[in-house]
């Protein structure tokens, strides 16, 4: 998933880094792409649950 290999390069590129600041940054930059990967398969789980109940036949459908 792109979000899961961005965040994987940069801790690649904090691991590397040699200044304090520029380390934090990709750190954090790390940080934030993981919460949007898991963000974007919450959203993809609830999906498919919605889409799957919309493919079960309602009650009320006669």
């Amino acid at each position: 998933m792109f979000y899961r290999d961005r965040a994987r390069q940069a801790q690649t590129d904090a691991d590397s880094a040699t200044l304090d600041n520029v380390r934090d940054r990709w750190t954090r930059a790390a940080k934030a792409w993981d919460e949007m990967a898991t963000r974007a398969e919450k959203t993809a789980d609830r999906r498919a649950v919605n889409e799957e109940a919309k493919a079960l036949p309602g009650e009320d459908d006669d």
